[in-house]
């Protein structure tokens, strides 16, 4: 019997294999940091008399807590000044490089790693952060880890880890103008729900993901985490090696050629069989946006806020009633009616330069409601410099939305880019829970494009209603 893409990478990497009650032992290719999940690690180190095993195979960057204006001034906040000057001192003190706030290179862990060409097809990568699903969209099994785990990780490069499970998405067929990967995985997890993904490794394929950039195969591997999925898997090819080539950790010359021909066996055996397979008619999906209050509570824009009456299942009725409520939605009013107060564009689901784009061509002689506030945040601050090399910045400010430092930011409530109470977001981040944004803020999970026809509408939007 063949092996599946995630099995060959697992298989590939294996230091030794577990045996009774014992996990499997996996060597790990890179390890990404944060400021957030590593102070604990760093500090179980020192109380150890640990080093970093291997710090050129470790990065750390600012994102979570990193203000994304006036970032040449002292954080004010002084919970998140501690965690970054914490990270600069494990750093410095470790060997690890970082990336810090006024470096070309700062931004949100998972859209760093893949522009420096440091995620690679058939490596592992992991993060203290459970959206590094992102890296799988290279062929990379890459998957969040707790802090004990980080520290397991800086002290032997090393992870013990219990084989996952694989479920293959299949998507085939067009994508309709208008809509994107995050429509995609947004319907995929309404189709499986947030734990349909429990225990596997997601593999995206056919003929629509073949079709798709590597941006918009991160945002949806980026995703996988809202499934339940341990992680997110595409298959690298042309469109992969194009994106990595010439990057500055990328190979080079005859190690490039050699790191391609591998590249191209890391495909699913014909005869290779999934634990579970979906499949979705890319044809038939319009965008997405969710009402409530978890990724898996979305429909067709174009539909109505659902009725719990209509739900026979009452735990899921009951479910649908409590987030009505904390939404603010009265069952049946039409999705294109509801009003926001803000559009946040930005995120590691969708802050990379093809979001940017695509949602300044939309904005581009239009303006933003006078009753919304946008705020738009490059993932990098390569892609902010990038962005305004192709001028889509004066785009944004044009239309009145507000041009930011790379960061987080909106996407959770860790710096000061949050929502008030009450206050309605459309988002292009990943996560709707309650307070997810800011205490008592709502928000609306959806694509970059509908995120700037929104900003022009001030209800949430299609590309289409402009």
């Amino acid at each position: 019997m063949g092996s599946t893409l995630a099995e060959k990478v697992w298989n590939e990497h294996l230091v030794r294999r577990g045996t009774g009650h014992e996990p499997d032992l996996l060597y790990i290719d890179l390890h990404l940091v944060h400021e957030v999940t590593s102070p604990q690690a760093f500090e179980g180190l020192r109380l150890a008399g640990r080093e970093v095993r291997r710090p050129d195979l470790t990065l750390a960057t600012e994102d979570h807590n990193v203000p994304t204006e006036g970032a040449e001034l002292p954080i004010a906040d002084p919970v998140s000044r501690t965690q970054v000057d914490t990270l600069r001192k494990n750093c410095a003190e470790f060997g690890v490089r970082l990336h810090s706030m006024g470096d070309t290179e700062q931004g949100i862990v998972h859209v760093v790693g893949p522009q420096l060409g440091l995620t690679q097809p058939g490596t592992t990568v992991v993060c203290g952060d459970s959206h590094t699903s992102t890296h799988g969209a290279f062929g990379a099994l890459a998957f969040g880890i707790g802090t004990s785990e980080v520290e397991h990780v800086l002290a032997t490069q090393t992870l013990p880890l219990r084989p996952f499970r694989t479920m293959a998405i299949n998507v085939e067929g067009t994508l309709r103008p208008g809509v994107t990967s995050k429509d995609v995985i947004l319907a995929v997890i309404s189709r499986i729900g947030t734990g349909g993904g429990q225990g596997y490794v997601l593999e995206y394929r056919g003929s629509a993901v073949e079709s798709m950039s590597m941006e918009a195969r991160m945002t949806m591997c980026n995703m996988s985490i809202e499934a339940g999925a341990r992680a997110g898997m595409i298959a690298p090819d042309e469109t992969t090696f194009e994106y990595l080539k010439g990057r500055s950790h990328a190979p080079r010359d005859a190690d490039w050629d050699a790191a391609v021909e591998y590249w191209k066996s890391l495909r699913t055996d014909s005869d290779a069989v999934y634990d579970a397979e979906v499949t979705i008619d890319a044809d038939t999906l319009t965008p997405f946006v969710t009402w409530g209050t978890n990724p898996g509570q979305g429909v067709p824009l174009g539909e109505r806020v659902p009725d719990p009456e209509e739900i026979a299942d009452e735990e899921a009725r009951a479910a649908t009633e409590k987030a009505l409520e904390y939404m603010d939605l009265t069952a049946g009013t039409p999705l294109r009616d509801v009003a926001v107060d803000t559009v946040f564009l930005g995120s590691c689901t969708n802050g990379r330069i093809e979001d940017l784009r695509s949602a300044a061509e939309l904005l581009r002689d239009r303006e933003v409601s006078s009753d919304v506030r946008m705020l738009v945040v490059p993932g990098s601050m390569r892609v902010r410099q990038q962005a305004e090399e192709e001028g889509l910045n004066e785009v944004f400010t044009a239309a009145g939305a507000e041009w930011r430092s790379a960061g987080c930011s909106m996407c959770l409530g860790m710096n000061p880019d949050q929502l008030s109470p009450g206050e309605r977001a459309a988002s292009t981040s990943n996560r709707n829970f309650e307070g997810r944004q800011g205490k008592g803020g709502r928000t609306h999970l959806v694509s970059p494009v509908v995120a700037a026809a929104t900003a022009v509408r001030g209800t949430l939007s299609s590309p289409e209603d402009l």
